[in-house]
C-alpha cells in the first residue's frame, strides 16, 4: 500500500464515521472515540510521537463508552493504565528518535522475553477473567483477554517492539466482536464497531511495514 492508498483508505475511514454521526445517529460520543483511536494507531504506525497526544483525548472518550455499556476491565483498563502510559510513551518516543525524520527508532524483542511475557499474561488473563465474572461484567471472557493483551499491547508500544502489533491484532479483532454485539443489541455503537474493525487491518498493516523497515 503506498501513500496514495494509505490516503484514499483514510478519507474513507473517516467519511463512514461522518455518515454514522450524521446519518446513522451514532453516539457522539462514539464518533469521537473511533476518530481519535484511529488517528491515535495510524500516527503510531508512522512511528510519530504526536500520536500520544491523540490517544488522551480518545481515551477519555472510550472510558465514558465502556462505563455505559458495563465493560468494567476496559474501563479500568483506559482510566488507570492507558491514560498515564500516554503520557509516558510521548516522553519516551521523544527520547530515541531518527536523526534524519520525526520518527522513532523501532525495536524487537528476543526470544526468551517473548516467552516470559505471553505467560504471565495468560495466567494474569485467567485470574482477571474470573473476577470480572463475579463481578458480573457483560462479557468476562473477552473483556478479560482484551483489557489483559491490552496491558501488554500498551507495553510493548512505549517499548517501540514490532510486537505489539500482533498483540493489538488480537486485541481489535476480540473488541471487535464484544462490540460488534453490543450494536447488534440495538445500541447506537457503529462507531465503535468500524474502530475495532479499523484498528485490526492497521495492526496487519503495520506489522508488515514495520518487520519490512527490521529486516
Amino acid at each position: 500500500m503506498d501513500n496514495k492508498y494509505e490516503k484514499i483508505g483514510i478519507i474513507l475511514i473517516y467519511a463512514l464515521l461522518f455518515f454514522n454521526a450524521y446519518v446513522m445517529h451514532d453516539s457522539r460520543i462514539a464518533v469521537a472515540s473511533a476518530f481519535c483511536g484511529i488517528t491515535y494507531t495510524i500516527l503510531a504506525g508512522k512511528g510519530n510521537p504526536l500520536c500520544y497526544l491523540i490517544g488522551l483525548t480518545g481515551s477519555a472518550f472510550y472510558v465514558y463508552l465502556s462505563f455505559l455499556n458495563g465493560f468494567w476491565g476496559n474501563l479500568l483498563l483506559y482510566a488507570l493504565y492507558f491514560i498515564p502510559m500516554q503520557i509516558i510513551g510521548f516522553f519516551k518516543w521523544n527520547k530515541n528518535l531518527k536523526h534524519d525524520k520525526y520518527e522513532i527508532v523501532k525495536t524487537c524483542l528476543d526470544k526468551k522475553e517473548n516467552l516470559v511475557l505471553f505467560s504471565v499474561i495468560l495466567f494474569v488473563s485467567l485470574i482477571f477473567m474470573l473476577i470480572l465474572w463475579y463481578f458480573g461484567d457483560t462479557n468476562p471472557v473477552i473483556d478479560a483477554l482484551t483489557t489483559v493483551f491490552s496491558v501488554l499491547g500498551m507495553y510493548l508500544t512505549v517499548r517501540r517492539a514490532i510486537e505489539q502489533w500482533y498483540v493489538w491484532a488480537g486485541v481489535n479483532l476480540l473488541s471487535f466482536v464484544m462490540w460488534l454485539a453490543i450494536a447488534v443489541q440495538g445500541e447506537r455503537v457503529y462507531s465503535t464497531v468500524l474502530m475495532w474493525l479499523v484498528y485490526f487491518l492497521l495492526a496487519v498493516y503495520f506489522y508488515k511495514h514495520w518487520k519490512k523497515e527490521l529486516a
